[in-house]
């Protein structure tokens, strides 16, 4: 995800990376007809990368374009991009992190670290706090509780921590298997 105009231009640039190293492996008549396996492998891999920074930066256009008047309608399917909703909303906005800061009692470099961190150091008195400023409503919010199950050991932070890096992996794994031949 894209949080700020900084990144914005990092993606730009890996964009242009990886439309220049597509147009290269197309070029490649000899890996293509020695070994079109690994060949396409490597142009399924790359395109896998440009597609999702193409979707991240088309994501990021939309928010900073949209009318700041309007309401906005951010979808969640997983409770661990929670964080990601809060930031949007301050996109969305048009809001500096120091202008987020000055709405919900905090400083703009509190606000940078919640972000770039997402939210993880914040506490939920914090985390309501933003979304309050952010005058974020749930409108049909549903909760599957898988009871049977359940686990029932300790939970760690780095349990909690690895289902989300495990989530994302997951993420990148499905978008890797449509570019298999």
């Amino acid at each position: 995800m894209i949080k700020n105009n900084w990144e914005y231009e990092v993606t730009q640039d890996c964009i242009e990376k990886f439309e220049k190293s597509i147009a290269a492996i197309e070029k490649d008549e000899e890996r293509k007809t020695n070994d079109p396996e690994r060949w396409a492998m490597r142009r399924g891999a790359a395109q896998c990368h440009l597609d999702k920074l193409e979707a991240e930066k088309a994501e990021y256009e939309m928010l900073t374009s949209h009318d700041s008047q309007a309401p906005i309608v951010l979808e969640l399917d997983d409770i661990d991009y929670l964080p990601d909703i809060l930031i949007k909303a301050r996109i969305a906005a048009k809001l500096s992190e120091k202008e987020l800061g000055a709405l919900c009692g905090c400083i703009e470099e509190q606000i940078k670290r919640y972000e770039k961190d997402d939210y993880q150091s914040a506490s939920f008195l914090d985390f309501r706090r933003v979304i309050f400023a952010l005058n974020i409503k749930i409108q049909s919010g549903k909760f599957l509780i898988e009871l049977d199950t359940l686990e029932r050991t300790p939970i760690t932070i780095e349990d909690l921590r690895s289902s989300k890096s495990r989530a994302k992996s997951q993420e990148v794994v499905n978008e890797s298997k449509q570019f298999q031949p």
